[in-house]
């Protein structure tokens, strides 16, 4: 049997380097910037108030309390928008809105609170030092200086900073699309009644989310029936709308393996056993699309915490990889709640449930769950770790640390 670390080698010569595309800031959320961005202009683009108030010169309302208030004349009203300039003149205030551009020779904003909001003349009750309350043009971001630096992932922040600095395209990491199909005659479209050996269908649903949560732009097909000719029906329909396609089921050794008998015979495409648990049975290649691509494929096997598991340990970290965002998810070191027996020879993932404890230096702790057999789906459900147990070991005792991947 191939071992899990040749199978991750293999499966992630699959994958190029990401690509570059570029996008409307719009649509560039969850990608990953391939250049830095430079600003094109500053934050703030010009000094503006940080409260709703009124624009003075700070010498003037040195004295001002409320005791004693300084009264001047409104001589402007600046709303938020207003795009002429004005000049404050000496002895006057302007009434301001927040955001709204400070008028040469202010150097101060008296908050409306510290006012008796005179629309016509203000009583202005407090001083306020010079540059109180104004946001200075450049304050948050200069032309010129870096905003982002290529590498970082566009989440909503970043496609607000982007937005705000006027930016309409950026490039990014071309986000590969994922096109899962799954297959079985035993399958059935949940809502719809079913009979005696038929089961509904997970796999597929739950190997979309799996690829779209990694970064993908995922779609999830109907299944097939265990019938060749239409499975390779089905796959020369998207392969030419896909940059990687995963299968669920039909590679193991039975009869009716309908993904390992339409490809077994092609040279793009190998089948193997890896020593794992769960997950033995694994495929992978390339399949020619009708135009001539050839399309990344990757069979997993068809029970459903087999496939999920083989989902995270094999494509999960070169398809992220190839969209230019980080690989692999946190590993961190815990200590078992109970015993653990391992089939000799075989690596085992199981899943567990990571509890912190009153060790001053952090250590966790991880509970196995559930049976390891791979249809046991509601555990998995529960799981927010796996248990990576080494192929040469066969039994492992309470309170032993061991290597956790969290999910």
């Amino acid at each position: 049997m191939r071992s899990v670390s040749d199978h991750q080698t293999v499966v992630a010569a699959l994958f190029g380097e990401p690509a570059t595309v570029t996008v409307p800031v719009a649509d560039a959320h969850g990608s990953v910037l391939v250049t830095d961005v430079v600003a094109p202009i500053g934050l703030p683009g010009f000094d503006n108030s940080a409260m709703d108030g009124y624009a003075v010169r700070s010498d003037e309302i040195s004295t001002a309390t409320s005791e004693s208030p300084i009264r001047l004349p409104v001589a402007e009203d600046i709303p938020a928008g207003r795009t002429d300039e004005l000049t404050l003149a000496p002895g006057t205030a302007h009434r301001i809105m927040t955001g709204s551009p400070v008028p040469g020779g202010a150097d101060a904003i008296v908050p409306v609170e510290q006012t008796d909001g005179g629309v016509s003349i203000v009583q202005i009750r407090a001083s306020v030092p010079a540059g109180k309350h104004i946001r200075a043009a450049g304050s948050d971001i200069e032309a010129g200086q870096t905003a982002m630096r290529a590498g970082t992932r566009l989440g909503a922040p970043q496609i607000g900073l982007l937005a705000a600095l006027g930016i309409t395209d950026v490039a990014v990491a071309s986000r590969l699309r994922v096109v899962v199909l799954s297959t079985g005659s035993e399958l059935v479209t949940p809502g719809t009644p079913l009979q005696h050996g038929q089961i509904y269908e997970s796999n597929g649903p739950m190997l979309t989310a799996a690829a779209t949560e990694a970064g993908a732009e995922a779609r999830h097909l109907h299944y097939v029936t265990d019938d060749v000719a239409a499975f390779r029906a089905r796959l020369d329909e998207i392969s030419d709308e896909a940059d990687l396609i995963i299968t669920s089921g039909g590679v193991s050794a039975g009869a009716f393996e309908v993904v390992k008998d339409a490809l077994a015979q092609s040279d793009d495409v190998q089948f193997v056993k890896v020593a794992m648990q769960p997950g033995m049975p694994q495929g992978c290649g390339h399949y020619p699309s009708p135009r001539g691509r050839r399309v990344p494929i990757v069979t997993l096997p068809g029970n459903p915490v087999s496939s999920l598991v083989s989902f995270e340990i094999f494509i999960r970290p070169p398809l992220r990889a190839a969209m230019g965002l980080p690989p692999h998810r946190e590993q961190t070191t815990a200590r078992l709640r109970s015993d653990v027996r391992s089939p000799a020879g075989k690596r085992q993932f199981l899943r567990g449930e990571l509890r912190r404890t009153d060790d001053p230096d952090g250590i966790l702790e991880v509970d196995p769950i559930g049976p390891p057999a791979s249809h046991h789906l509601r555990y998995l459900a529960r799981a927010d770790a796996l248990i990576d147990i080494a192929a040469d070991v066969d039994t492992v005792p309470a309170g032993t640390p061991v290597r956790v991947l969290v999910l």
